[in-house]
């Protein structure tokens, strides 16, 4: 019997939730359990467009547990709370020395990572101009990137590419993957 691999999003105030819902959605399908962390004192979490969320727990509770992948979405405050928290660096930073799967969407490859010089010389991805700012990674300019264990998306528009990618990543079977894919019409 395959393991379930098991994934957590991490959601901070302003977070990007097309992204993370997205995401979430397309993992569910290929049978991954995916857990919202929210990354504050509150399990609801307030998303970039003012939509209240219920995690099903809290970061700071989460800190023993190792993930298969840890999913950072984007957002314009959502990513500045993250690059803040010490406690989401700590566990991102766990999870890169365990050779989990680090995967920023959208600004959050620039904004949480190259902010706490966590892309270590890996080719990323991000949204718009931030690779700019950007010192300790390589910007490829492709809809999703991977290298080594770290898997980036551009942006929102490539929530559905990033999150097949990911679970063909964990060893889903590619059938199923492409399955649900062609199910929801998404070219991939």
């Amino acid at each position: 019997m395959m393991k379930i691999p098991k994934v957590g999003i991490l959601l901070a105030e302003g977070f990007e939730e097309a992204e993370a819902i997205i995401i979430y959605n397309a993992l569910c399908r290929v049978k991954i359990a995916v857990h919202l962390l929210a990354c504050q004192d509150d399990i609801e979490v307030k998303s970039y467009h003012g939509i209240e969320m219920r995690a099903h727990a809290l970061l700071k509770d989460k800190q023993t547990t190792l993930y298969d992948a840890v999913i950072l979405p984007g957002g314009p405050d959502g990513t500045v709370n993250l690059g803040n928290n010490p406690n989401v660096i700590n566990f991102i930073k766990r999870h890169d020395k365990e050779n989990k799967w680090i995967c920023p969407i959208c600004s959050a490859a620039a904004k949480v990572l190259s902010k706490n010089k966590l892309l270590n010389g890996r080719k990323y991805v991000c949204s718009g101009d931030l690779y700019k700012n950007v010192q300790d990674g390589i910007f490829v300019d492709q809809d999703v990137v991977c290298d080594g264990n770290l898997l980036s998306g551009k942006g929102l528009g490539m929530a559905f590419k990033f999150a097949f990618t990911l679970a063909e990543s964990l060893k889903i079977d590619k059938d199923e993957v492409h399955f649900q894919a062609e199910h929801i019409y998404i070219n991939y």
